[in-house]
């Protein structure tokens, strides 16, 4: 197991009616003038920013708000929210919504206290030292966001997808009431689940050894998605389903099941290129990559894919052909994506054929021209992948 450094400063509260702790968390924060950040006009006709409103004025907390946050959120969206920030004087930023919103409610964060382009970070120009701080409100299980050290923005203009992965964006709190995803389509509930599973799968396809704790911890989270994502399809307000995929939305991707272990990461930039340019749900692109890239990698490690296929998804082990054993487990992984109606090729998200080099060679990658870290991938390896995908 590595050596590693863990704080996680965000503070959870979860549960019904956690919204109405807005204002005091915020004014506890040190908030006196915050921008609430949304997407569409569902947080407004449910009634969440009401309450977010009320809780504030009750804390005598002033506030302004900006809606449009979008799937594979925009640069655009994040230079108009620094440029209200900064008119306004605002010192605190509650991202209400999903991944979208809390990403670029981050961004914002980092962009309104710096005297540059806030792109310079995600491109690898700079490096944040300050930002102000950032609270959200959940309503969808997937992305992580509300607890993570990570943001992901598109630039309008080149379509480029880059993540940032930075202790400055760990939120200071997050407010967590699953009853806020009842109302979800069936889709974004099934790319949430997805999202989560990969989020686990990232840190589970590691070459460290000694991490067995971890293994656990990542095989836990990943039977209790597979138990809750059919409840909540079925019945949406489940509300036990919807609070354990809510929670492992968030321990999925905040380093908990991650520390003392090397993640892989790769499948995840190249899923980036697929969204960016198809803009397809992130969920929904994971569910075409990540199992493409597990039967690329089978070979590299057996006995881990055949750990995963027993372990989780209640294979029978052949001692003799682990690589049987790991397959039969990423046959079973897909299957399960196809039962609450996640897509399973490259075709099914828009995607062609002739689009592959293109998507390999812009895949975001190292100084060496590589990604990931369970094998390090190239772009001959990212084509192969992506032409397993095109079935």
């Amino acid at each position: 197991m590595h050596n590693f450094s863990y704080y996680l400063p965000t503070r959870f509260v979860f549960g019904r009616g956690a919204e109405e702790q807005a204002g005091e968390m915020t004014r506890q924060a040190g908030g006196t003038h915050a921008l609430i950040h949304y997407g569409g006009g569902s947080a407004l006709r449910s009634g969440l920013i009401g309450k977010v409103e009320d809780s504030l004025q009750k804390a005598g907390v002033r506030y302004a708000l900006l809606g449009g946050a979008q799937p594979n959120p925009l640069a655009s969206k994040v230079y108009e929210g620094i440029r209200l920030i900064r008119e306004e004087k605002i010192d605190f930023i509650i991202a209400v919504g999903g991944g979208s919103a809390m990403d670029s409610a981050k961004a914002m964060a980092l962009g309104a206290v710096y005297e540059g382009d806030f792109w310079d970070f995600f491109c690898g120009k700079a490096v944040p030292q300050a930002h102000l701080p950032v609270g959200t409100v959940l309503t969808i299980a997937a992305s992580g966001s509300e607890s993570s050290n990570s943001a992901v923005i598109t630039k309008d203009e080149t379509r480029e997808k880059r993540g940032l992965n930075v202790e400055l964006n760990r939120p200071v709190y997050a407010l967590m009431n699953p009853e806020w995803t009842y109302s979800l389509p069936p889709y974004q509930t099934a790319c949430g689940a997805t999202d989560i599973m990969a989020h686990v799968l990232e840190r589970y396809f590691t070459n460290e050894p000694g991490v067995d704790l971890t293994d656990r911890l990542c095989e836990a989270v990943l039977s209790a998605v597979i138990a809750a994502a059919p409840k909540a399809l079925k019945h949406p307000e489940d509300y036990d389903a919807r609070a354990q995929l809510m929670w492992a939305g968030t321990i999925a991707h905040n380093e908990t099941v991650g520390v003392g272990r090397v993640g892989d990461w790769a499948s995840h930039k190249i899923e980036h290129e697929l969204s960016a340019r198809y803009g397809v749900a992130h969920g929904a692109g994971r569910a075409v990559v990540l199992p493409a890239w597990m039967r690329y990698h089978l070979a590299h490690d057996p006995a881990r894919f055949a750990q995963l296929a027993v372990r989780v998804w209640g294979c029978e082990a052949d001692f003799r052909a682990p690589e049987a054993t790991g397959l039969a487990g990423i046959e079973r992984f897909e299957a399960f994506l196809r039962s609450i109606g996640m897509p399973g090729s490259l075709k099914e998200l828009g995607g062609k054929s002739e689009d592959i080099p293109a998507l390999a060679a812009s895949t975001r990658k190292e100084a060496d021209g590589g990604v990931g870290n369970y094998t390090h991938l190239f772009p001959a390896d990212i084509e192969a992948i992506l032409r397993i995908a095109d079935k």
